[in-house]
């Protein structure tokens, strides 16, 4: 006989079963509202209660756990330290209550209040005011339990801030949606989460330490911007008040850092938050990190070699090597040098036949056609870029610089140094996902002129990710850019390669409904 499988709950008694959860959370609050004021009320000065301004904390729980992790059983060493937590255990008996104290990294330690260290008067205030969430503040000796356990046997306490609403069950695994729109409680709860706050962290000092080691500057560009330009995306739009006009939100800061370029800036780069008013999904997200870089007397295969030492640098930061383990245990190997791989001949040797920069549209309708592809705005760089993502991207698995892409596609880039109708731009990919896309840049403002002319074509046609013609941006040109090797690179993205994660994991607050 089988196995008798459970039943998915129902909409209705996921409803249920919320509005219960919501009805006890209401009752525990009510409940904490009063230990709060009974705390208020026993304060001897304004800075007391249930919030104190500060506690006389004289060590931190990881600080205690490194310097004492080797006690034996049942061991006392005479000295006393003050610590504060968050509680996420608490047992309460008779004479000897216990609780665990949790930093904010996760580290935690053992509390024991005894009746004969702390008298009777505060061990029943402990059994009354002390709940779990809340922060608290222990002063004792540092000893270990008789089963070995670190501990801190208190001789006084304080609540540091007093939480009035519970915990979730920190053995059971918060729902992804719970977590995305409260993460300060996946923070509490999950190592994962904490970890990858400080691997975000490691990872963007990584970037900043390699780009200082290459001379390079970090600048800042505006947010609002008059005109959107610099990639191929939909904006967010607002309104200045002040200047009583229309301004778009950052899609790039691309035509800010070029300005930088000709203005001598010769390596330059950014750290900045992106808009763009498109789809959401497991690798994009409206609001994004991007990094973005500029050298001067470069080209597309020097920044290639960039990319590939900011990104191996920031493995080394966080993991120690070039092998990253991914959240689910999978081993990722970004070690040595990258492949690099043509567009054109890796479509041509997928199909079987050639395709170049002069394969009429019509067979690349046909081709498009028999695979089930619709292309958006049919020109010939669009079909391109579709029949290569559904015919090589899925098979790629190590890192791979894909290099040369069609010119009507890249209006920012220059053209070819031997092919017509090609431009030398690549896109990385890791994991499956574009991760960064390089470029020698195209730094001739009458061929820029062009392109932008073309674009503003194609925007009349009704592609809403044309760009649009930037006349102030082809004025910094007529000055003078020296030939230039530009990259940009997510780092939500970059995260994600690194851990293995989604992009709304590697957010620490992403943008949600």
């Amino acid at each position: 006989m089988s196995e008798q499988q459970n039943p998915e709950p129902t909409d209705a008694e996921n409803a249920a079963a919320a509005a219960a959860a919501e009805a006890e959370s209401n009752e525990q609050k009510l409940v904490r509202l009063a230990k709060r004021d009974r705390l208020n009320a026993a304060a001897t000065g304004p800075g007391g209660g249930a919030y104190p301004v500060s506690v006389p904390v004289t060590d931190t729980i990881p600080a205690v756990r490194a310097r004492f992790g080797d006690l034996e059983a049942d061991a006392v060493t005479g000295v006393t330290v003050g610590l504060a937590g968050r509680v996420v255990h608490l047992r309460n008996t008779g004479k000897l209550c216990f609780a665990s104290l949790q930093s904010g990294d996760g580290t935690r330690i053992q509390v024991m209040v005894s009746l004969s260290e702390v008298g009777e008067e505060s061990l029943a205030a402990w059994k009354d005011l002390v709940d779990l969430g809340d922060h608290l503040f222990v002063s004792g000796e540092v000893i270990s339990s008789r089963r070995g356990e670190l501990s801190i046997m208190a001789a006084e306490w304080q609540v540091a801030a007093k939480a009035l609403l519970p915990l979730p069950n920190l053995h059971t695994e918060l729902s992804e949606e719970t977590r995305v729109r409260s993460r300060y409680l996946d923070l509490i709860s999950r190592e994962q989460a904490r970890r990858s706050v400080v691997q975000r962290s490691q990872t963007v000092a990584s970037l900043r330490r390699t780009f200082t080691e290459r001379n390079f500057i970090e600048i800042e560009t505006p947010m609002l911007q008059v005109m959107h330009g610099g990639a191929s995306a939909r904006p967010f739009t607002t309104h200045s008040n002040a200047f009583d006009t229309d301004l778009y939100l950052r899609i790039a800061p691309e035509l800010f850092l070029k300005r930088a370029v000709v203005g001598g800036i010769d390596r330059v780069y950014e750290i900045n938050r992106n808009f763009r008013n498109e789809g959401a999904d497991s690798t994009h997200s409206p609001e994004f990190a991007m990094l973005e870089a500029y050298e001067a007397y470069g080209d597309y295969n020097s920044i290639a070699d960039l990319t590939q030492t900011l990104i191996q640098d920031a493995a080394l930061a966080i993991a120690g090597s070039h092998v990253v383990t991914w959240a689910d245990g999978t081993e990722f190997d970004l070690s040595g040098d990258w492949d690099r791989i043509g567009m054109y001949d890796s479509l041509s040797a997928a199909v079987g036949y050639l395709i170049s920069s002069e394969t009429p549209l019509a067979e690349l309708q046909t081709l498009a056609d028999r695979e089930g592809l619709e292309i958006d705005h049919p020109i010939h760089g669009k079909y391109v870029e579709e029949l290569w993502e559904h015919f090589v991207k899925g098979g790629l698995t190590r890192p791979t610089f894909v290099m040369d892409f069609p010119i009507d596609t890249s209006p920012l880039v220059r053209g070819h140094r031997e092919t017509a109708g090609v431009v030398e731009k690549w896109d990385l990919y890791v994991r499956g996902f574009e991760l960064a896309t390089g470029y020698s840049e195209l730094v001739d403002p009458v061929v820029q002129r062009e392109r932008f002319i073309e674009q503003a074509r194609l925007a009349a046609g009704g592609d809403p990710e044309a760009m649009r013609l930037d006349e102030e941006f082809l004025r910094a040109l007529e000055y003078g850019m020296p030939p230039t090797g530009g990259m940009g690179m997510g780092i939500d993205r970059l995260l994600m390669a690194l851990s293995g994660l989604g992009i709304r994991e590697t957010i620490l607050f992403p943008l949600v409904k």
